[in-house]
């Protein structure tokens, strides 16, 4: 049974964005700030990545725990309103994420995905993946440009 009335579900879910959302905001401010220049949710790249770095075929998501299904095996059990919506909707979720991985990956794309929380408590941490993923990109270019 819902806690909330129908019409403040409704606000509650009209609330919720798919673009320009506070983990997003988070990482973009740290990512420029640090000169990790990037496009956001880039139409032309499978997924519509949160950020991509062309230059280096890295595609970065911002994953919410709930929508991305963390840990979903244990979370799944405590959705006690509207299962018969929420686990297929998440499960879809996952399986569209891994198509997506699948798909980047098959094109040359480096995918990262960061959870929420990890974002909110690690952003430094988040920083350095990113950072070292340009480098190893910077790394395989030049290794591509000496080739015989």
């Amino acid at each position: 049974m819902d806690n909330l009335t129908p019409e403040q579900r409704r606000k509650n879910m009209q609330a919720i964005k798919s673009k320009g959302t506070s983990i997003e905001l988070l990482l973009a401010r740290r990512m420029w700030a640090e000169g990790i220049r990037y496009r956001k949710n880039t139409a032309s790249v499978i997924g519509r990545p949160d950020f991509t770095i062309k230059k280096y075929k890295i595609a970065i998501f911002c994953d919410s725990e709930f929508f991305h299904g963390k840990d979903w095996e244990n979370q799944k059990e405590r959705i006690k309103s509207n299962r018969e919506y929420w686990i297929p909707k998440i499960e879809n979720n996952m399986l569209r994420d891994s198509k997506v991985n699948y798909e980047l990956g098959m094109q040359g794309w480096t995918v990262i995905r960061f959870w929420g929380k990890d974002i909110k408590n690690d952003i430094e941490g988040c920083i350095k993946i990113i950072k070292s993923y340009i480098i190893l990109a910077q790394i395989r270019n030049e290794s591509k440009g000496n080739a015989f």
